[in-house]
């Protein structure tokens, strides 16, 4: 069994074969998908289309490349989906310096105010952190007694055992089947099972398979078997050890 760490299952690029693509990943054996949210307006869809498919867990958030549709109140509407819908994590959120025209300091506040949410609330975070992983660090000492998962992870070996010392794991995905990933490959290779997650971010990130089109999550077996190939282990034991470590993190119910 598999988990996808992180898939956006809800987005209108699976409307028209949810259920075919559904039924590609459980065949894969990914038996359950964790899904973050990426502004308020997304939250109900996300609600529902978790609630009509067993083995997809919601996660709430503001997403930092969607700070255009952010407004403060969205922290206080978080706060009530929070204590209503009970979660298992806060997400996606975190902070983007990598497109232009988005104001840092702003990313800033609406991510802070996550972090402070999850410590309210004892619920792990999904982190968005494209050329931001220093700051995001800092965010997170800042906050403190927080836990996650850094999602697509990019950064250098060192700020991912600054992120292990936080109490975050890292996802790797589609990103690392590309040979030419070679910093990204190495950490794959070299890195604690204990901190690593699954992950296709599908539909986006397709994996060297299938650039160019559409990710889904019934590709994740390719992320598992690269990882394994690199690592020179056995599929099933990255399988076994990515998969408790996302019921750990997440607190999910069984397959």
């Amino acid at each position: 069994m598999l988990v996808d760490s992180h898939s956006h299952f809800d987005a209108p690029e699976f409307d028209g074969d949810r259920d075919a693509a559904l039924a590609r990943a459980r065949a894969a054996g990914v038996t359950r998908q964790v899904v973050p949210a990426v502004a308020a307006s997304s939250w109900p869809k996300l609600r529902e289309v978790c609630a009509q498919n067993a083995g997809l867990f919601p996660a709430y958030g503001l997403h930092p490349m969607y700070l255009a549709e952010h407004r403060p109140a969205h922290l206080d509407a978080l706060r009530a989906w929070i204590e209503r819908e009970h979660p298992l994590a806060i997400g996606e959120c975190g902070l983007d310096f990598f497109v232009e025209g988005l104001d840092e300091d702003e990313q800033r506040r609406y991510f802070e105010g996550q972090l402070r949410l999850a410590r309210e609330f004892d619920l792990p975070l999904i982190v968005h952190a494209r050329r931001a992983v220093d700051a995001v660090i800092a965010s997170v000492k800042r906050v403190g007694r927080l836990r996650g998962v850094v999602h697509s992870f990019s950064g250098s070996p060192e700020q991912a055992r600054q992120l292990w010392q936080l109490g975050f794991l890292i996802g790797l995905g589609g990103p690392v089947t590309y040979e030419r990933a070679n910093r990204l490959r190495a950490l794959a290779r070299t890195m604690p099972l204990d901190y690593l997650l699954l992950e296709t971010d599908a539909p986006d990130q397709p994996d060297a398979g299938i650039r160019g089109q559409r990710n889904e999550p019934a590709r994740l077996p390719v992320v598992r078997d690269v990882i394994a190939d690199l690592r020179g282990a056995a599929p099933e034991d990255i399988a076994a050890a990515t998969t408790r470590n996302a019921e750990r993190l997440f607190k999910l119910p069984p397959a």
